[in-house]
């Protein structure tokens, strides 16, 4: 079960990034509101998989995980660039969080 809070919490921690984007120094209301309440829920979602995960590796696993997904999403939707040197640090941060996995670091 804490996989799945942390894949919510991941997802909607995305969501934070992609929403305070377009808030725009939180001068757009919706958006604002979007990012707060998204991080809300995020934080909510991190809590519960923290109750299983140790709290640095938990922290790390969820940090991580979503820079790659707001990394990959703003190549995929935003045309961000994805350069080799951006593609290696996603492969370093992916070995690091396999790293974090194997070292036991979930109840």
């Amino acid at each position: 079960m804490q996989w799945i809070h942390l894949t919510v919490a991941i997802a909607f921690e995305i969501a934070v990034a992609i929403a305070a984007g377009k808030a725009d120094g939180f001068t757009h209301k919706v958006w604002t509101a979007v990012t707060l309440i998204s991080g809300g829920i995020a934080t909510f979602f991190l809590s519960q998989a923290l109750l299983s995960f140790d709290v640095g590796v938990g922290y790390a696993l969820w940090t991580s995980l979503a820079g790659v997904g707001i990394t990959l999403l703003g190549a995929l939707i935003f045309g961000q660039r994805l350069t080799w040197r951006k593609g290696l640090g996603i492969a370093i941060i992916i070995a690091g969080v396999v790293g974090l996995q194997l070292s036991g670091g979930a109840a």
